[in-house]
């Protein structure tokens, strides 16, 4: 019997023994697959944050583009016609407004989403992941500079600025370019660098075209999204087909073309009635 207690305890060891070691490789590889989680999640949001941080700043340079090209397209446009330095600078003074309105929209939203938002840190002790998701500690009294200066999260009210901007340059493109068709018809003339600023113009249009295409199709956040081509076509609406129908005067710079497809047709006129006065005589 005494034989027999002491075979069972020492069989008894033997498991724990052989178990104690597999429970510490166990464990150890838990930590290890939580530690290469870990690193391949912090990768993947350095990765993307690089690539949001280049888009953005790619899709912000892309009002600088517009007002190159659009710009040079209206002044030389409206300078050829009336040799106006006033009148040009009038017709420009549409792409200050534009701006002006998007910076001062982007401050407001900016403003919103410091009200709304909330800054959030990982948390880098223990098991910090769990469900594939790592843990995020709510950080207080923090502002959205502040929070993504220190590599953390910010979670908040967001409109997106380039929805926005991309809608506000497509449809400022669209208007101000609108006048060339009419002008051709009423015989006039274009020159090389006329003709060369409109194609550049049409092409940046069908860019920003398809890069809001891109920017649908590849980083979908359709709420966001939806509000900020929302308040794009708002704002063109506002603008274009409510303020600039005023007409020209010291606080409204008017619609595109006016006061130079209207001297064009007054002067085409002009000369028509000059053949048929001639006869009379």
């Amino acid at each position: 019997m005494l034989h027999v207690m002491r075979y069972r305890h020492c069989n008894d060891t033997l498991q724990r023994e052989t178990q104690q070691p597999r429970r510490f490789h166990l464990s150890s590889s838990n930590k290890k697959n939580s530690h290469l989680t870990r690193r391949n999640l912090q990768q993947n949001q350095a990765q993307g944050g690089q690539t949001s941080a280049s888009t953005r700043m790619f899709l912000r340079s892309g009002w600088g583009w517009t007002c190159v090209f659009v710009g040079s397209f209206v002044f030389l446009l409206s300078f050829s016609i009336r040799r106006s330095l006033s009148l040009s600078l009038r017709h420009l003074s549409r792409l200050g407004v534009a701006g002006g309105l998007w910076l001062g929209f982007c401050k407001l939203l900016d403003l919103l989403e410091n009200a709304t938002g909330s800054c959030y840190e990982s948390l880098h002790a223990g098991p910090d992941v769990a469900n594939g998701q790592p843990l995020l500690v709510l950080r207080e009294d923090e502002s959205k500079s502040e929070c993504l200066k220190a590599g953390m999260l910010w979670r908040g009210y967001e409109v997106s600025e380039d929805v926005f901007l991309l809608c506000l340059c497509c449809l400022l493109l669209a208007e101000e370019t609108a006048v060339f068709g009419p002008y051709l018809n009423l015989g006039g003339m274009s020159d090389a660098p006329l003709r060369i600023l409109f194609l550049f113009c049409v092409l940046l249009l069908a860019l920003w075209i398809f890069l809001l295409l891109c920017l649908l199709a590849y980083f979908p956040q359709f709420p966001t999204q939806l509000l900020g081509g929302a308040l794009g076509c708002l704002s063109w609406r506002g603008l274009y087909q409510g303020w600039y129908r005023m007409g020209p005067s010291w606080y409204c710079p008017g619609r595109p073309g006016l006061g130079l497809l209207n001297t064009k047709t007054s002067s085409t006129e002009a000369e028509e009635a000059q053949p048929n006065h001639d006869r009379c005589n």
